[in-house]
Formats: C-alpha cells, sequence, structure tokens
C-alpha cells in the first residue's frame, strides 16, 4: 500500500494530530537546533565555512541595454 494511500485512510482526528506532530517537530528543530548542534559538537569551523563558501552559487548581475 502507497504512503499517499495510507495517510488517506487516516481517520480526520488521526490525520490532525500527524499534522500537528509535524508542525511541532519543525518548530523544536527550528528552536532548539543551534543549541543542540553546539551540545554535539557539531558546530561548523572557519574552514568549514570557507569550504562552503567555495562552492555556493555566486550571483553576476549583468546590466541590460535598453
Amino acid at each position: 500500500m502507497s504512503l499517499l494511500k495510507t495517510y488517506t485512510n487516516l481517520s480526520p482526528k488521526a490525520k490532525l494530530a500527524f499534522g500537528v506532530g509535524l508542525v511541532s517537530w519543525g518548530f523544536l528543530g527550528l528552536t532548539f537546533g543551534d543549541k543542540i548542534e553546539s551540545k554535539l559538537g557539531f558546530t561548523p569551523t572557519e574552514a568549514d565555512k570557507a569550504e562552503l563558501d567555495k562552492i555556493a552559487p555566486k550571483i553576476h548581475v549583468v546590466e541590460r541595454k535598453s
């Protein structure tokens, strides 16, 4: 059975609980994510930030003639 079919077969109360749970999980992740990362030692170093800046896409604005 597909995941969508399983979800559509849930009762409305179960769908509401599932939705509230997903929103809560996202809110908690956004609120406490940085604190948890620092406690677990996953904070990025300056070398990591430099590496990310190197591979990040750059935007160059080119003016067009009108």
